[in-house]
């Protein structure tokens, strides 16, 4: 009996795949979609493909293996920061005076959005946390040093204006641990600034993956929802809203709200299950609009530009990478349709050259399938 080779084998699974991943009125994935998909250069990733339309599961390989998701994480993140909080929320931040001469109280809402540049103040509609404390010196011009009791306020936040203010005026900063008793302190409010809508910081994590932005709006949502603000309470508040919405989430494990710790845990199903939820929900639009796109923007910019042109303009997805993982998640134009898509390798060697190469090798999987729409008659 004449042997099989082994590249006869491999193309014969690879072609049981594709026919048994697709139901018969889908798209026929194209043969180089299913070999790129298990390339070795991925390491045997969690992937799937999804029409949310019809509901149905297009393409998958371990798709319910817990893994270590990087940025994609993100997508849980405002998800929940949204749902909990409403997308027009807005913080603000204000400073009063107190009983005492030298003591003012700043009182804030956990804005995670405050920032001492003067540059990002302007570009990016940022509350300009200095101009707090200018208000100040300009009502007691002598003034030379004053403490800051602060609640609602980030620490490192605090940090920031002891440090901007260094040699203008000495800031001895103090956190108060009750919002009430910070409120009770306040005396006169003389000024106070505001970051714009949740909906815009939202956007603005999703495009450029901020990591702090993430972490801080999940912790709120998990405070304003009860948990209590460490990673235990950020795994209920995200429980708590995949349960919502019906995303299954079967030994999710999380650590942190943007996906920096190694051992949280996420499957490639959930993350796939929760972007057909994203794109069916006017609530959740706006994460949906403020994923990068392929060869334009964010951290996608450059990405597809070289290895996979025929995808630019046609993906918009979330990025992610720490070391040993490669992950991106999203929604790919397929002609007349929007398939959502979750890629999570997290075996790649811990080098940029391999996690160049795992990025390689999931644009192109996606080009195979990416198309514009047909022009209509």
């Amino acid at each position: 009996m004449r042997k099989t080779s082994r590249f006869a084998s491999v193309a014969a699974l690879a072609s049981a795949l594709v026919v048994s991943a697709l139901p018969a009125y889908a798209i026929k994935l194209p043969h180089t979609f299913v070999k790129l998909a298990s390339s070795p250069l991925l390491a045997k990733p969690g992937i799937v493909l999804i029409d949310p339309e019809s509901d149905q599961t297009l393409f998958s390989q371990a798709p319910d293996v817990l893994r270590a998701p990087a940025s994609v994480l993100k997508l849980v993140s405002m998800t929940t920061a949204i749902h909990t909080l409403g997308a027009d929320t807005t913080f603000t931040t204000s400073i009063s005076s107190t009983d005492k001469p030298d003591t003012f109280v700043l009182l804030g809402q956990s804005d995670p959005w405050l920032t001492a540049s003067d540059f990002e103040a302007k570009k990016y509609h940022r509350a300009y946390s200095p101009a707090l404390i200018n208000a100040v010196l300009a009502a007691n011009p002598g003034l030379k040093s004053m403490t800051l009791d602060f609640s609602g306020v980030y620490t490192l936040d605090a940090q920031t204006l002891q440090k901007f203010f260094a040699g203008r005026v000495a800031i001895t900063i103090n956190p108060i641990a009750s919002p009430s008793a910070a409120q009770a302190e306040a005396v006169n409010k003389i000024a106070e600034i505001t970051s714009p809508p949740l909906k815009d910081i939202a956007q603005f994590t999703l495009l450029w993956s901020d990591n702090v932005l993430a972490d801080r709006l999940a912790r709120t949502a998990a405070v304003k929802l009860g948990f209590g603000g460490e990673a235990a309470g950020i795994q209920q508040a995200f429980e708590k809203t995949l349960d919502g919405f019906g995303v299954e989430h079967a030994g999710l494990a999380i650590f942190d709200g943007n996906g920096l710790s190694k051992e949280t845990r996420i499957s490639a199903r959930t993350i796939g299950e929760l972007l057909v939820k994203i794109q069916a929900s006017p609530e959740l639009k706006i994460i949906a609009d403020g994923l990068p796109l392929a060869g334009k923007t964010g951290t996608l910019q450059t990405r597809f530009v070289t290895d996979a042109p025929k995808a630019v303009g046609l993906v918009q997805a979330k990025t992610g990478w720490i070391n040993g993982t490669v992950s991106l998640a999203g929604y790919v134009n397929v002609r007349d349709k929007k398939y959502v898509f979750a890629v999570i390798a997290n075996r790649i060697h811990p080098t940029e050259y391999y996690r160049q190469l795992a990025r390689q090798t999931i644009d192109k999987m996606l080009a195979t399938i990416a198309a514009p729409a047909l022009k209509k008659a």
